[in-house]
């Protein structure tokens, strides 16, 4: 029998899914319970609305950023600091695929997707970050080397995709980059 964090993954993975294929605002929570063959009473034991299913997305990564940040708090902003944060980054969004669906899902859903609380919250920790990456005099190109070095933790899993490279080599080459950035 699954258990209730199973079910409540296999409802995100397949909101994933169908907010990815028809849009966020046109995707309904009965499409939802007809895609994973159950009825929308057991959906609503988990989730009553699509936004608790994105929050909760949201909020798994935005967990796993609140350490990094935590670990950041009372760091000095020194050369080796800025790497081990990035490489902490790095490690706190490995479920690369869910991830990169969700980061997606935000873009392309920007104007319905834009007053959740979760996200907000997310954007004020990579404000945090990239500030700590840089420090307060930094030069407005390195000011773009520091939020490259992010994005790319984000896109060089997929960019590398079609390489045949292991997810595991992948990501190494993706914080290697991230690190030439930094330096």
């Amino acid at each position: 029998m699954a258990t209730r964090s199973d079910t409540k993954a296999k409802i995100q993975d397949v909101a994933l899914e169908l907010f990815g294929e028809q849009g966020y605002d046109k995707t309904s929570l009965r499409e939802i319970a007809e895609r994973l063959g159950v009825t929308k009473a057991a959906l609503y034991y988990h989730f009553k609305t699509k936004e608790e299913i994105i929050t909760s997305l949201m909020q798994e990564t935005g967990d796993k950023l609140q350490e990094v940040a935590d670990w950041l708090a009372d760091k000095e902003p020194t050369q080796a600091n800025r790497e081990e944060l990035l490489r902490r980054y790095s490690a706190a969004i490995v479920d690369t695929d869910r991830h990169f669906r969700l980061i997606r899902l935000m873009q392309e859903n920007q104007p319905a997707l834009r007053e959740l609380a979760a996200g907000m919250k997310g954007h004020e920790r990579a404000k945090v970050f990239f500030e700590f990456m840089t420090g307060p005099d930094a030069s407005l190109a390195d000011q773009l080397r520091a939020r490259l070095a992010v994005m790319v933790q984000h896109m060089g899993m997929f960019a590398l995709q079609e390489t045949g490279a292991s997810e595991e080599d992948r990501r190494a080459a993706a914080l290697e980059v991230g690190m030439d950035l930094i330096r």
